[in-house]
């Protein structure tokens, strides 16, 4: 069975899939239920995790995590909106660990914080940097 089918067999009416082209998928989720989704993708599936990004958008801020299903030849990214009043999500470091950089670049890029991360703290900026000043956010 191929990824698109194993998800919508497991996860049913908790997500919507797109598949703009042959060789993307991408599934958006709530955040309630990224962890549960990630964790079967990652593990279950054997997906790569590849990277994740993060935007802010003019109603919202969204994070799309990118796996490998290298098996099929595939991109699935797997997207969650966050309220742009208070954006949160919950660390995916429990789950994979090579995640714990990019949540700390998307924190302090953006102003996402991720719950439960075990360092979050700058990466990328000096330490003194004003506390609130987000360099990538637009608006």
């Amino acid at each position: 069975m191929n990824a698109e089918n194993r998800l919508r067999e497991k996860f049913g009416e908790k997500i919507k899939i797109e598949k703009p082209n042959e060789k993307r998928i991408y599934v958006t989720c709530d955040k309630d239920d990224l962890e549960e989704i990630v964790k079967f993708i990652f593990r279950d599936m054997d997906a790569r995790y590849i990277v994740a990004t993060g935007l802010q958008n003019f109603d919202n801020f969204e994070i799309l995590y990118h796996f490998g299903i290298d098996d099929e030849g595939k991109v699935l990214s797997v997207r969650v909106y966050l309220d742009k009043d208070k954006p949160e999500v919950k660390s995916l470091t429990h789950i994979i660990p090579g995640i714990a950089w990019i949540e700390r670049e998307i924190w302090e890029l953006l102003g996402i914080n991720f719950v439960g991360h075990p360092n979050l703290k700058h990466l990328l900026l000096p330490e003194d940097w004003p506390e609130g000043n987000y360099p990538l956010r637009k608006y």
